[in-house]
């Protein structure tokens, strides 16, 4: 899987990653990419719904932020689990113990953040808080071993990491960061208690007044759940199957929007994953859940979205694929390297740009 050409040479410097929230989650700053005039324009974040219209609709993720992050041991040494999905586990014949968990294993540092290591072995023990253990079975995926399926001892791992967890933290931020500071305005609680590892982000900015501007303006707000698992970002990897929802109401509202001259714009990566994977041929969205493989190319393109709202990605990531699907090439090579020069913040606590068609 290869990434957009002309952001490959493109160095982000340390320097322009966030390390902490911003003050006033809707402090950060917004850099618009306008498609057909291919034009880049600098705003803050407040000003979103000046920059919308009647008749949109922005289609935003409510996942829950899991405090994913575990310590524990393997083999006397110190690891952190990153909870990252739970897997469907039909046919065992006791499915309420634990189930299974696409897990990744990282080695704990100095600085209270993480490093990576390799994955495994198959029946490997890693002991948890309160006497629990994780078994490492098998290896996620062919593709790599970051990522392995293994099988938790505790009956609710959900509840178990709401006790024992906190969320999952990267060498790039100064401190921990209070479980709050990881939920979006949008996020609310399931039945089951599942969520996503890591924070939907680019909903973070959102505040309740900036809904009440949005809905004023005539801007509609469409939820999807999909739960996000770990970041990809670090080895480039394609995403992988993740648990999504769209209610008939989201169909509905996408659907009359798109035959009424509005656009739909996608709150994050994770809603535009979500969303292409209910529509169909010619970009008719019906309600659906369950899990989703789908991964966005420019090849494949986008049926139901026409534009996107989200965080500033590595250049490298697997994600920019899906920003060009939506975007194209040229214009989100202009917005990064714009981001650059205008010294705005990369990751899930800084700046936000939106490509509009």
């Amino acid at each position: 899987m290869t990434t957009v050409e002309g952001l490959r040479g493109l160095r982000v410097p340390p320097e322009l990653s966030a390390r902490a929230p911003a003050e006033q989650r809707d402090g950060v700053r917004l850099l618009v990419g306008r498609a057909a005039a291919g034009e880049v324009s600098h705003h803050a974040f407040r000003e979103l719904p000046g920059l919308l219209r009647a008749g949109d609709v922005l289609v935003v993720n409510t996942s829950r932020t899991l405090p994913a992050a575990v310590g524990g041991h393997l083999a006397g040494e110190p690891v952190t689990v990153h909870f990252s999905t739970r897997q469907d586990d039909r046919g065992h014949p006791r499915p309420e113990v634990g189930g299974r968990w696409a897990v990744e294993l990282r080695t704990p540092d100095e600085r209270g953040t993480t490093l990576p290591r390799a994955g495994g072995p198959a029946g490997a023990v890693v002991e948890l808080p309160g006497g629990e253990r994780l078994v490492l079975e098998e290896p996620l995926s062919p593709r790599g071993d970051r990522l392995w399926v293994a099988r938790p001892s505790m009956a609710d791992p959900a509840a178990y990491l709401h006790r024992h967890g906190r969320p999952i933290r990267y060498g790039y931020t100064e401190r921990d960061q209070p479980l709050a500071a990881y939920q979006t305005v949008f996020s609310v609680p399931t039945p089951d208690g599942l969520g996503s590892a890591e924070m939907p982000s680019a909903g973070r900015p959102f505040t309740a007044g900036m809904v009440t501007a949005l809905v004023s303006r005539g801007v509609q707000l469409a939820p999807i759940v999909l739960h996000a698992g770990v970041s990809s970002a670090e080895t480039h990897e394609p995403p992988y199957p993740e648990r999504f929802a769209v209610p008939p109401s989201t169909a509905w509202q996408v659907n009359a929007a798109r035959s009424g001259g509005g656009r739909v714009i996608a709150v994050g990566t994770t809603a535009v994953r979500a969303l292409e994977s209910a529509a169909d041929g010619r970009g008719t969205v019906r309600a659906a859940r369950g899990w989703t493989d789908l991964v966005l190319t420019p090849e494949r393109g986008v049926r139901a979205v026409d534009g996107l709202l989200t965080g500033l990605h590595e250049p490298a990531a697997s994600h920019l694929l899906m920003l060009e699907a939506v975007a194209g090439a040229p214009l989100l090579e202009r917005v990064y390297a714009e981001a650059v020069r205008g010294g705005y913040l990369w990751h899930e606590f800084g700046d936000v740009n939106l490509l509009l068609p």
